[in-house]
């Protein structure tokens, strides 16, 4: 069961039960484990995070230019599982969102979030009709929204806190913390340095986390240098292809990260980069 929650912050923390969806029934997802999984899939130039809670909930964020993304979900979920309880697209750009379709039509996905930005992608457009197609739920994620996987994990929204449905469409990018136990994971999508100023704004203690996903492929329009201070991540993750033609990540962001003391892990050097915590232990493998 996940429980998508809507708080409003103002001195005190008062909550809001929105909705209660049940993500998946009647399947069987084996014994719960003690760990959060989370991947930042290979993909070459592009974005794609699986992440995989105690008790077998699982969510996707971003999918990649291309339908490669099949090929590594196949990596990290079982042959003939066809089960996704979330969907996340940051932001509709083609390198986040380029798999979508495939997945949303291979897949049982019980909930899809977006940001609401308006889009002339024809990857978009044929990302919703299939989205429409299936009966999912589509939800414009808002700053506040929780999903609550009742294992110790949840995901927070933390942007857009908004309307941003005439914004660019990095600036309009989803940013979400993943929280269990003593562990975060600060995920930015294609985030601008606007936007981070804008979340520095609302609550700069509430961005420290223990890794970091630099935004837009460590590209220098992110990752300012006030914004990695108020992280101050343990490991930044970089998901770039390699040789790439934007030059990602640029010398700037490492520079930048590299003053705050972040260890820095690139897909394009390292491949899929799986992190697991028990919410007490964190480890890189």
């Amino acid at each position: 069961m996940v429980n998508l929650k809507k708080y409003w912050k103002e001195g005190i923390v008062l909550s809001l039960l929105v909705l209660n969806l049940l993500v998946w029934s009647a399947v069987s997802v084996g014994e719960p484990s003690k760990f959060l999984s989370v991947y930042f899939l290979d993909v070459g130039q592009g974005d794609a995070i699986f992440i995989e809670t105690p008790s077998h909930g699982r969510v996707l964020i971003d999918g990649s230019a291309t339908r490669n993304i099949l090929n590594k979900l196949g990596e990290v979920i079982p042959f003939g599982d066809r089960r996704i309880d979330v969907v996340i697209e940051t932001h509709p750009d083609k390198d986040h969102i380029g798999g979508l379709p495939e997945v949303v039509s291979r897949y049982n996905v019980g909930l899809f979030l977006e940001p609401g930005v308006e889009s002339l992608s024809s990857i978009d457009d044929e990302l919703k009709k299939r989205i429409k197609e299936k009966n999912i739920p589509n939800v414009l994620a808002r700053r506040g929204h929780v999903l609550n996987f009742n294992d110790g994990v949840k995901l927070l929204i933390l942007f857009p806190n908004q309307d941003v449905s005439n914004w660019e469409t990095n600036d309009a990018s989803i940013v979400a913390v993943l929280m269990y136990g003593e562990h975060s994971f600060l995920l930015t999508g294609d985030a601008t340095k606007k936007t981070e100023y804008l979340l520095i704004g609302l609550n700069k203690e509430g961005l420290n986390t223990d890794v970091l996903k630099a935004g837009h492929h460590g590209s220098y329009t992110s990752t300012s240098l006030p914004f990695a201070e108020a992280v101050t991540p343990e490991y930044a993750i970089i998901s770039s292809g390699k040789d790439n033609s934007y030059g990602h990540p640029h010398r700037e962001t490492l520079e930048t990260l590299n003053k705050v003391g972040a260890k820095i892990l690139n897909t394009a050097d390292l491949g899929t980069i799986h992190f697991q915590t028990d919410g007490i232990n964190l480890i890189w493998k």
